[in-house]
């Protein structure tokens, strides 16, 4: 998940699907081209602003047969 606050004084969250070894500036940036792609007030483009949190992918039960 990453949170990037934006001109307007709101934080928009974006979940970034990603490998586990992605680095934080990579899922920085795919949030931030999705967020400025969209019609909500311009977001800082400043990493540091940026709150990123891991979010560990959901078990999954094994298919019954």
């Amino acid at each position: 998940m990453v949170g990037l606050p934006a001109v307007d004084g709101k934080q928009y969250v974006y979940r970034v699907y990603a490998p586990s070894d992605a680095l934080p500036a990579d899922l920085f940036w795919d949030a931030w081209h999705c967020h400025d792609e969209g019609p909500f007030p311009r977001a800082w483009d400043l990493f540091d602003a940026a709150v990123i949190r891991r979010v560990p992918s959901a078990c999954v039960p094994p298919s019954r047969t």
